[in-house]
Protein backbone atom coordinates (compact mmCIF):
# COMPACT_ATOMS: atom_id res chain seq x y z
CA UNK A 1 0.00 0.00 0.00
CA UNK A 2 2.36 2.27 0.97
CA UNK A 3 4.57 1.61 -2.85
CA UNK A 4 1.13 2.73 -4.57
CA UNK A 5 1.08 5.79 -2.72
CA UNK A 6 4.56 6.99 -3.15
CA UNK A 7 3.69 5.83 -7.18
CA UNK A 8 0.59 8.05 -6.70
CA UNK A 9 2.42 11.21 -4.94
CA UNK A 10 5.34 11.21 -7.42
CA UNK A 11 3.27 10.42 -10.86
CA UNK A 12 -0.02 11.92 -11.11
CA UNK A 13 0.25 14.56 -7.75
CA UNK A 14 3.82 15.39 -9.37
CA UNK A 15 5.23 15.17 -6.73
CA UNK A 16 9.02 14.32 -7.76
CA UNK A 17 8.72 17.63 -8.98
CA UNK A 18 8.45 19.50 -5.20
CA UNK A 19 10.98 16.59 -3.86
CA UNK A 20 13.54 18.09 -6.59
CA UNK A 21 13.20 21.19 -5.89
CA UNK A 22 13.28 21.31 -2.55
CA UNK A 23 15.83 18.72 -2.64
CA UNK A 24 17.82 21.43 -5.12
CA UNK A 25 16.90 24.87 -3.03
CA UNK A 26 18.31 23.04 -0.22
CA UNK A 27 21.48 21.88 -1.75
CA UNK A 28 21.92 25.47 -2.43
CA UNK A 29 21.30 26.74 0.41
CA UNK A 30 23.76 24.53 2.08
CA UNK A 31 26.29 25.39 -0.70
CA UNK A 32 26.14 28.58 0.37
CA UNK A 33 27.38 27.91 4.13
CA UNK A 34 25.61 30.51 5.81
CA UNK A 35 21.95 29.08 5.25
CA UNK A 36 23.72 25.06 5.97
CA UNK A 37 21.25 24.35 8.63
CA UNK A 38 18.19 25.21 6.60
CA UNK A 39 19.90 23.71 3.62
CA UNK A 40 20.52 20.60 5.19
CA UNK A 41 16.95 20.45 6.49
CA UNK A 42 15.32 20.83 3.59
CA UNK A 43 17.93 18.35 1.59
CA UNK A 44 16.24 16.16 4.02
CA UNK A 45 12.59 17.25 3.74
CA UNK A 46 13.27 16.38 -0.52
CA UNK A 47 14.04 12.71 0.53
CA UNK A 48 11.44 12.59 2.63
CA UNK A 49 9.28 13.90 -0.45
CA UNK A 50 10.79 11.27 -2.58
CA UNK A 51 8.95 8.54 -0.88
CA UNK A 52 6.71 10.31 1.90
CA UNK A 53 4.11 6.76 2.58
CA UNK A 54 6.51 5.06 5.00
CA UNK A 55 8.94 7.69 6.18
CA UNK A 56 8.44 10.18 8.76
CA UNK A 57 10.28 13.88 9.68
CA UNK A 58 11.26 13.51 13.45
CA UNK A 59 13.78 16.38 14.97
CA UNK A 60 17.20 14.90 15.40
CA UNK A 61 16.64 15.49 19.49
CA UNK A 62 14.65 12.52 19.60
CA UNK A 63 17.06 10.90 18.13
CA UNK A 64 19.75 11.42 20.78
CA UNK A 65 22.00 12.55 17.76
CA UNK A 66 24.76 14.53 19.75
CA UNK A 67 25.11 17.97 18.01
CA UNK A 68 28.09 20.79 19.02
CA UNK A 69 26.89 23.01 21.12
CA UNK A 70 28.51 26.07 18.60
CA UNK A 71 26.22 24.60 15.27
CA UNK A 72 23.01 24.20 17.33
CA UNK A 73 23.07 28.07 18.54
CA UNK A 74 24.12 29.08 15.05
CA UNK A 75 20.99 27.09 14.00
CA UNK A 76 18.47 28.80 16.04
CA UNK A 77 19.74 31.68 15.21
CA UNK A 78 19.45 30.67 11.07
CA UNK A 79 16.18 29.85 12.06
CA UNK A 80 14.84 32.86 14.09
CA UNK A 81 16.00 34.58 10.55
CA UNK A 82 13.43 31.91 8.50
CA UNK A 83 10.45 32.29 10.46
CA UNK A 84 9.01 34.94 8.04
CA UNK A 85 9.60 32.49 4.83
CA UNK A 86 8.73 29.57 6.51
CA UNK A 87 5.11 31.03 7.42
CA UNK A 88 4.79 32.01 3.84
CA UNK A 89 6.01 28.31 2.89
CA UNK A 90 3.13 26.70 5.35
CA UNK A 91 0.35 29.18 4.25
CA UNK A 92 1.33 27.87 0.80
CA UNK A 93 1.53 24.51 1.84
CA UNK A 94 -1.87 24.24 3.67
CA UNK A 95 -3.63 25.86 0.97
CA UNK A 96 -2.49 23.20 -1.82
CA UNK A 97 -3.31 20.57 0.88
CA UNK A 98 -7.19 21.88 1.35
CA UNK A 99 -6.89 22.25 -2.68
CA UNK A 100 -5.94 18.46 -2.73
CA UNK A 101 -8.85 17.55 -0.51
CA UNK A 102 -10.91 18.81 -3.42
CA UNK A 103 -11.08 15.23 -4.60
CA UNK A 104 -11.40 12.03 -3.22
CA UNK A 105 -8.17 11.24 -5.17
CA UNK A 106 -6.39 13.61 -4.15
CA UNK A 107 -6.78 12.83 -0.09
CA UNK A 108 -3.53 11.11 0.28
CA UNK A 109 -1.86 13.82 -1.16
CA UNK A 110 -3.14 16.29 0.80
CA UNK A 111 -1.96 14.33 3.59
CA UNK A 112 1.39 14.01 2.40
CA UNK A 113 1.77 18.23 2.44
CA UNK A 114 -0.34 18.07 6.12
CA UNK A 115 2.26 15.74 7.34
CA UNK A 116 4.75 17.91 6.56
CA UNK A 117 3.68 21.28 7.65
CA UNK A 118 5.81 21.21 10.49
CA UNK A 119 8.72 20.20 8.33
CA UNK A 120 8.42 22.91 5.90
CA UNK A 121 8.20 25.65 9.21
CA UNK A 122 10.85 24.85 10.45
CA UNK A 123 13.53 22.19 8.88
CA UNK A 124 16.36 22.65 11.32
CA UNK A 125 17.58 19.58 12.87
CA UNK A 126 15.01 17.37 11.16
CA UNK A 127 15.70 13.89 10.28
CA UNK A 128 14.00 11.49 6.97
CA UNK A 129 13.38 8.18 8.76
CA UNK A 130 11.28 5.44 8.57
CA UNK A 131 7.71 4.90 9.93
CA UNK A 132 9.06 1.41 12.15
CA UNK A 133 12.07 4.24 14.10
CA UNK A 134 8.94 6.87 14.59
CA UNK A 135 6.82 3.76 16.14
CA UNK A 136 10.02 2.77 18.25
CA UNK A 137 10.60 6.44 19.51
CA UNK A 138 6.36 6.66 20.51
CA UNK A 139 6.93 3.08 21.86
CA UNK A 140 9.76 4.29 24.05
CA UNK A 141 8.00 6.98 25.19
CA UNK A 142 4.59 5.20 26.32
CA UNK A 143 6.98 3.06 28.26
CA UNK A 144 8.87 5.72 30.22
CA UNK A 145 5.69 7.07 31.07
CA UNK A 146 3.98 3.67 31.97
CA UNK A 147 7.02 3.36 34.21
CA UNK A 148 7.07 6.31 35.89
CA UNK A 149 3.56 6.01 36.98
CA UNK A 150 4.30 2.41 38.40
CA UNK A 151 6.83 3.65 40.80
CA UNK A 152 4.50 6.70 41.86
Amino acid sequence: MRTLGNVLWLIPFLGFITASLCWLFGAALTLTVVAAPIGLGLMEYGKFLFAPFGRAMVSKDSLNIRQNNVWMAYSAVIQILYFPFGLIFVIIAAIRAVALCVTLVGIPAALVVAKSLGTVFSPVNKKCVPVAVVEELDRRRAQAIVEKHLRT
